[in-house]
């Protein structure tokens, strides 16, 4: 099967991250995880992802922050990034158009996940 794009998801919560890992990889995608947030710049930019999943609650350094860090390096800054998280959505679309990320999804839906999910790569891989 012919992978339908590479993501990273970066979630500090391990059972969310590996059933948003199971349900991305039965949809055809190349999944890779990782913890925290702390080391995440050089995951990204090693494994050159099409797309970041990223939490923006975590400990230590929030999604918000991390990802302003991804737009500060010039090896990451064209990573798209899409905030998941179970934050009111009002706050995630407020926190997307402040920081300029390229969307957002709310945790808990897996069907909402995969829907949105599959409309943000299209539009990132139009015609892959």
């Amino acid at each position: 099967m012919i992978s339908k794009g590479r993501i990273l998801i970066i979630d500090d919560d391990a059972a969310h991250l590996d059933s948003t890992r199971g349900i991305l990889e039965a949809e055809g995608y190349e999944v890779a995880t990782h913890q925290r947030a702390f080391g995440a710049t050089n995951i990204v930019r090693d494994l050159e992802p099409d797309l970041v999943l990223l939490d923006v609650n975590m400990p230590g350094l929030s999604g918000e922050n991390l990802f302003d860090i991804f737009r500060a390096n010039e090896r990451t800054r064209d990573v798209p990034v899409i905030f998941y998280s179970s934050n009111d959505e009002d706050a995630l679309r407020a926190s997307v158009a402040r920081l300029g990320a390229h969307g957002y999804i709310s945790k808990g839906d897996p069907s909402n996940l995969r829907t949105r999910l599959a409309r943000y790569m299209r539009q990132l891989r139009p015609g892959a």
